[in-house]
């Protein structure tokens, strides 16, 4: 058996890579799986559940993620493996998290929020991006079906071994009933993924707009938009309550900074002779 490849690991990206295959292995949301290829840890391969409460419900779907060797400056590629109706499968998708639009992505961003942020992708209209597929929901929920039964073929041996073995995983493993559903606790990568999915939206409307689609077909995505890419509701509320904290905190600080000041004027004038009193008068 040939040797485990060995990494530069002072290199920036393998270290943030490393970093985020630790990580990710923790995750337990069982919204998905994602694994880098033991040989080459800029290719990852994820298996994602179906968004309940949509046509994709009961789905799992495999893909695979490619990192630049910039990574996280520069944002990876996504390419779905499992036909779904909704993205085109061996290509790669166009949004606004993904390496056709570089101007968006944030450093901040991991593998883990960027999977987030595509399962609350797949229920919104394709809207004739690359790679983007607009399927009637019959047909989308037989292909739901079809995904459960058997992994798709992709790759050398080691790449479909690794396949099977999420796919089995994925199935055993009945995961949360929803994202954000009732009961679901927020946490750092559904706020983070919150946020990136309602940057990518605005973006993409934007775009939408300026590249001449009727502004009446962007209204009506508004909804579909507030409805799937802000999956938890819980995430959102904590982030503005810490956003409201830190204003106070901040107030606070600034009080007490001038409260000190004021005290420390009145000292030093009190030394050198002067009456503040009579000074302000």
């Amino acid at each position: 058996m040939a040797d485990a490849p060995k990494f530069n690991l002072r290199n920036p990206a393998v270290k943030r890579i490393m970093q985020e295959i630790k990580e990710i292995k923790q995750d337990t949301t069982g919204d998905f799986l994602a694994e880098a290829l033991e040989t080459d840890i800029f290719e990852w391969h994820f298996v994602i559940r179906g968004p309940p409460d949509t046509e994709f419900e009961g789905g799992i779907y495999h893909g695979r993620i490619l990192l630049p060797a910039e990574y996280p400056f520069k944002p990876p590629s996504f390419m779905m493996l499992t036909p779904n109706g909704r993205f085109e499968t061996n290509m790669k998708i166009c949004l606004s998290i993904s390496s056709h639009h570089p101007e968006h992505w944030q450093p901040s961003w991991s593998v883990r929020t960027a999977l987030t942020a595509l399962i609350a992708f797949m229920p919104s209209p394709g809207a004739g991006a690359l790679g983007a597929l607009d399927f009637p929901k019959d047909e989308r929920r037989a292909l739901a079906a079809r995904s459960r039964v058997e992994p798709p073929r992709f790759g050398s041996a080691d790449r479909q071994r690794l396949i099977e073995e999420m796919h089995n995983r994925m199935d055993r493993n009945p995961g949360r009933a929803a994202l954000g559903s009732s009961g679901s606790a927020p946490t750092a990568a559904a706020a983070a993924a919150t946020a990136m999915a309602a940057a990518a939206a605005a973006a993409s409307a934007s775009e939408r707009q300026d590249s001449g689609v009727a502004r009446s077909s962007t209204a009506a995505m508004a909804p579909v938009a507030a409805a799937t890419v802000v999956p938890n509701a819980a995430a959102a509320a904590a982030a503005a309550a810490a956003t409201s904290t830190d204003h106070m905190l901040t107030a606070l600080m600034w009080a007490l900074y001038f409260g000190i000041g004021a005290i420390l004027l009145r000292k030093v004038m009190g030394v050198i002779g002067f009456d503040l009193n009579e000074l302000m008068q």
